[in-house]
């Protein structure tokens, strides 16, 4: 069997996805890719999947902007939006791994330009590493997302302070620390800005120099804007309708959401992972650091995206356990971006999915399901 016979099967056999809906029908309804592009309006998609812990085939779909003829390459440059923040633990893993930070301690202790507010929640219990990691730590979201004064660059610090230029609320607690689970991008802000002050260099810097770089991850980076050279290779935003929009990326707020790259690079950083969750090691992926990412902590409370419960380890989701366990991150923005990088550790299976949609998580779940379909990963 050849992999030209697969993907055929795959681009041919998508099935509805109804959230929450795990029991498929005896005889479902079954449709095109090409179909569900134009059903959920993302008009370029790309994605990589990896079997036993190699990539064994990507492929590109659509066009980079609505309305034009640039087809999407496999070295289009797409964001990853959340799933940054899955790229960015390493970072900080690596600096607990060693001894320069503890999961425990007040943040409060590590920071220096600024520190987390005060206030009746955080008298107990106060914000920590372990907090911000598995969105525990009391932080706000912030409500209403990142805006700021079109043609200007808020600080890392105005931005956590809802200063001029940035126009968003200020970063606060709003509930005790580990009473319950809420997202929060934020709290990733001051884990950028925990990175910045040790290693005294912008966030896309040491994320190149640690991660990025060392992983081969060639067509990735956090630096936005892009290089001149790069812009030529990137996506275009859509929105429900499939118009196109806005980047909507704040160049000093990176950690969060701000990575740009390709499913095959999203795909080497799983398959680095795994290998470290393994025993061998890459770079900063030591497999302590792998194996504590990759432990649930917590449950996570809100199941509106996904319609089903599922765990929190450091920075990403997972569900199951031993060989069954499955670790994911998916991503989205309201400009039109979405991805999705879901893997089996023990078991070398997975893929990564960018589409230049509001609503390419959806989509990228039906591919999935016929991936899993075709490889037999569906137990």
């Amino acid at each position: 069997m050849n992999n030209k016979e697969i993907i055929e099967r795959i681009e041919t056999s998508l099935i509805e996805f109804s959230l929450g809906h795990v029991i498929l029908p005896d005889s479902p309804e079954k449709y095109s890719l090409s179909d569900r592009m134009s059903k959920y309006n993302i008009p370029g998609l790309s994605l990589a999947v990896i079997n036993d812990y190699e990539i064994d085939w990507a492929k590109c779909y659509g066009v980079l902007k609505n309305g034009t003829e640039n087809r999407v390459e496999p070295n289009s440059i797409f964001q990853a939006c959340s799933i940054s923040k899955m790229v960015t633990t390493p970072l900080i893993m690596h600096l607990v791994d060693n001894g320069t930070f503890d999961l425990d301690t007040d943040v409060n202790t590590y920071l220096q330009s600024w520190k987390v507010p005060e206030s009746e929640f955080s008298k107990n219990r106060k914000v920590t590493l372990r907090g911000l990691l598995t969105h525990q730590s009391g932080v706000s979201r912030p409500t209403g997302g990142y805006n700021w004064e079109k043609g200007t660059t808020p600080t890392l610090v105005q931005i956590l302070n809802g200063e001029y230029p940035a126009v968003m609320k200020p970063t606060i607690v709003e509930f005790e620390p580990f009473s319950k689970w809420q997202y929060s991008n934020m709290g990733f802000a001051i884990i950028q800005l925990l990175l910045e002050e040790h290693y005294g260099k912008p966030y896309h810097q040491i994320s190149q120099e640690m991660l990025l770089a060392p992983l081969g991850m060639k067509d990735s980076t956090f630096k936005y804007p892009l290089s001149d050279e790069w812009v030529k290779r990137e996506i275009s935003l859509h929105d429900r309708d499939g118009n196109p929009t806005y980047p909507g990326i704040i160049p000093t707020a990176e950690a969060h959401g701000g990575l740009m790259t390709t499913p095959t690079d999203l795909a080497k950083f799983g398959i680095a992972l795994m290998r470290a969750y393994q025993g061998d090691s890459a770079g900063i992926l030591t497999p302590s650091l792998a194996k504590d990412m990759m432990e649930q902590k917590t449950w996570v409370d809100d199941i509106s995206e996904m319609g089903l419960p599922f765990g929190m380890g450091f920075g990403c989701f997972m569900v199951g356990e031993g060989e069954s366990k499955i670790v994911f991150h998916h991503g989205g923005n309201d400009p039109g971006a979405s991805s999705l990088l879901i893997f089996m550790p023990e078991r070398g299976f997975g893929a990564a999915f960018l589409a230049n949609g509001l609503l390419g998580v959806d989509l990228s779940l039906e591919i999935l399901a016929a991936i899993a379909h075709e490889y037999g990963w569906e137990e």
